[in-house]
């Protein structure tokens, strides 16, 4: 490297507030490291007094539910707390109604009494629970096989002590066992919290032997591990205090986990591999650690903002659950950032040149220009680049042909009968539908507001039970001792069909459509349909009623911060359009094997369902984020190699030769750290995982290592078009400081 070289590397370690702050961090390692243990220790010492709890809480202001669940809040009062739901089974053939099997079901249920007293936090206020077997009982199935008993608590499933949980349903199973009865549960309670942890642990363990491959040494391949762990924790003490202010859904605690390790370790890794190049061009370890945080952070820092935009676009989806899940999913990028820029550049500073110690026998990289030009991925850029005019159309056809597997998509919420069989919320499921119907598991409630005609209640329960698919309609629950005295009634129907099933979505749109209106016709009464199948219709329509304006505000903005970065308006838009294709496929794929079927079983599932009515807003938005960092390292190379004289297709080659391979290391092991959820038994967390790991590799692999160096090698120059108008319009912005090329020997 040269002298002049050396300056300009050394200058940049000093140029921009990024640059000082890394800066200082690297010549003040242990203000960075002892300013984390203070942040941590203070995060950790504030969740006693501070902390929240998560809460499911599903808002939709103006919608035919939100008007049921206000109406029923209002008339009949709201309940605090979540439901243990406890299904009783005795064998084929057998009876729950022996002498033996109900003296256990009454010491079952006391108990449930007593975890009742133990949870709640009022002890001397709790619900008595009922008899399922005792004569009269409506819990019991007509063979006296399969009944069932709700344990209503005055805390949510979240707050209440797992392991308490966990015991009570032991000594239940236990009294259950020598009874000869099965018991499984279901509710809330019992579904509040996601367990979490063997996901995680086979991610990291995944990504440790990715990035032994790329460093072949131990120190740099535990550094981006250690730095995602800490990130995530960070995130999740800050998600706990701030869910003390308001309510974040218990999904959130799943992608914490999932986004935090990824660009946890990606982000790490950038700034590692920068380090060591520094390094090994004859900076000093202080030097190469700022400059390191001052060139690939500014990529890491531009990478962490457009997950902020992104997510902050949800915002126009209207949903107040889902833009607070957006939000506490970014909390994990928010801490990963941080570390990265502050953290970060003192650690390396400290460990300086032993930055490649624990090589374990493993021969070192050859970082030569020979070796670079060796490698598959410098290879595979000069395939792709002297093939362009056929890999560009075939690889354009692959994407659109996964992307199009989006086409039957069906929002919606599964419920526990499409989760893992194994699970005992799935297997109560099971029985319940057995035992009552497959839809009693997830009523669907008619609430009347019987304002000026009293007999509304009665006339659509009426009507309700003439609608096809409707096995049963329960008589009208008043809000007063009588119809005349009543303002509002709850009318119970239950469908014949699973709640998944399409054919409960139209019974909801036919008492919606038809039914209510022409019953009520005429009359001042109103009614609205409320329920799981109902509720989730209506978040599935106002998302799919929004996604356009969000989808061209995340579009819109990257579009717009790409040009100000690359001053190309055909880079700006190539960037947001295929990565807006990469996200499709993920999405494609997630349809393609969740609600189609395909390959079901090699994701630990059996049964079918609509996609998560959430899931695309936030993947979209997440994906958007996280494809940035790899775009800005590919282009910003490229673009510096064009800048320096190189003709564009040249310029793509040498690009990918230089950053490809840690780009494709980075993308694989934040895929990796995806799919290892797709071993979760949570649903949800699957199909994140799933759609979130194909999108990545789809971005990295299909897209930015394909079909981009394809598409530039076909534009040449055209590449860096950008109207003169628009470039004095538009400030600067510089997302990598151009010292790739001091790098070569």
């Amino acid at each position: 490297m040269s002298h002049e070289s050396l300056q300009e590397a050394e200058a940049i370690a000093h140029t921009g507030v990024l640059a000082r702050i890394t800066g200082h961090f690297a010549r003040h390692p242990w203000r960075a490291v002892f300013t984390w243990v203070g942040i941590i220790a203070v995060l950790i010492g504030m969740q006693g007094p501070f902390a929240g709890s998560l809460k499911n809480e599903f808002k939709l202001p103006g919608s035919d539910f939100q008007k049921a669940t206000d109406l029923i809040t209002e008339k009949f009062g709201g309940q605090e707390g979540d439901q243990l739901r406890v299904v009783l089974a005795a064998d084929q053939g057998q009876s729950l109604r022996t002498p033996e099997r109900e003296a256990a079901v009454k010491e079952i249920l006391a108990l449930a009494a007593t975890s009742q007293k133990d949870f709640n936090k009022h002890p001397d206020q709790v619900a008595s629970l009922t008899d399922p077997v005792a004569a009269g009982s409506r819990s019991i199935s007509d063979d006296n096989r399969i009944a069932f008993f709700d344990v209503q608590y005055d805390t949510t499933g979240f707050e209440i002590d797992r392991p308490a949980m966990e015991k009570l349903q032991e000594q239940i199973r236990e009294v259950g066992a020598k009874a000869g009865i099965q018991t499984e549960f279901t509710g809330p309670a019992e579904q509040a919290p996601p367990e979490s942890g063997t996901s995680e642990l086979l991610g990291i363990i995944a990504a440790f032997f990715i990035l032994m491959v790329l460093f072949r040494a131990l120190i740099p391949t535990f550094i981006p591990l250690i730095f995602a762990i800490i990130g995530v924790m960070a995130a999740f003490l800050l998600l706990f205090l701030a869910a003390a202010l308001t309510n974040f859904n218990t999904v959130t605690q799943i992608l914490v986990p999932m986004i935090g390790l990824g660009v946890g370790i990606d982000y790490t890794l950038f700034i590692v591999t920068r380090f060591r190049q520094f390094l090994h061009t004859g900076l000093s370890p202080q030097d190469a650690a700022a400059a390191a945080g001052a060139t690939a952070g500014r990529a890491v820092v531009f990478a962490g903002l457009t997950v902020a935009i992104s997510i902050t676009g949800l915002a126009l989806v209207g949903i107040d659950f889902l833009t607070k899940l957006g939000l506490g999913s970014a909390l994990g990028v928010v801490t990963a950032v941080a570390l990265a820029v502050t953290l970060l550049p003192g650690v390396l500073s400290l460990i300086g040149h032993r930055i490649d110690s624990g090589r374990l026998g493993l021969p070192k990289v050859d970082d030569s220009p020979k070796g670079i030009a060796a490698t598959p991925v410098a290879k595979w850029g000069r395939f792709v680049t002297d093939n362009a005019r056929i890999v560009f159309p075939v690889s354009l056809a692959v994407v659109f042909i996964l992307a199009a597997a989006v086409i039957p998509v069906r929002l919606g919420l599964a419920d526990s009968g499409t989760s893992n069989k194994d699970l005992t919320t799935r297997k109560a499921y099971d029985l319940l539908s057995e035992a009552f119907g497959p839809g009693f598991t997830s009523p669907i409630p008619i609430v009347v507001d019987m304002t000026g005609d009293a007999n509304a209640a009665k006339d659509v329960a009426d009507a309700a039970e003439k609608v096809p698919g409707i096995a049963q309609v329960v008589p009208p629950i008043y809000n007063a001792a009588t119809p005349a005295e009543a303002s509002v009634a709850i009318v119970n129907t239950y469908s014949k069909y699973a709640p998944q099933d399409t054919q409960t979505d139209d019974i909801v749109s036919t008492l919606r459509d038809t039914t209510i209106p022409t019953v009520l016709a005429g009359t001042p009464a109103h009614a609205y349909v409320s329920g799981q199948n109902a509720a989730f219709t209506d978040i599935g329509d106002r998302i799919l009623s929004r996604m356009p304006i969000f989808l061209l505000y995340i579009v819109g903005i990257t579009f717009i911060l790409l040009t100000m970065a690359f001053r190309s308006v055909v880079v700006a838009i190539k960037a947001s359009l295929t990565t807006l294709l990469s996200a499709t496929v993920g999405f494609g794929v997630l349809v393609f094997v969740m609600q189609q079927g395909n390959f079901l079983n090699l994701v630990g599932l059996d049964r079918t369902g609509p996609i998560e009515s959430f899931l695309p807003p936030i993947a979209f938005a997440i994906v958007f984020g996280l494809s940035m960092d790899y775009e800005v390292f590919l282009m910003s190379r490229i673009r510096e190699e064009y800048v320096h004289g190189l003709e564009t297709k040249e310029a793509v080659r040498q690009g990918i030769a230089g950053v490809g391979r840690v780009i494709v290391a980075a993308a694989l092991i934040m895929s990796v750290v995806f799919f290892a959820f797709l071993l979760n038994p949570d649903r949800v967390a699957k199909e994140f995982g799933l759609m979130l790991g194909i999108a990545i590799l789809t971005d990295a692999l299909l897209v930015r290592m394909t079909l981009v160096p394809s598409l530039l090698a076909l534009l040449r120059n055209r590449t860096w078009l950008m109207p003169a108008w628009l470039d004095k319009a538009l400030p600067n912005l510089t997302v990598e400081a151009p010292v790739e090329r001091t790098f070569k020997k």
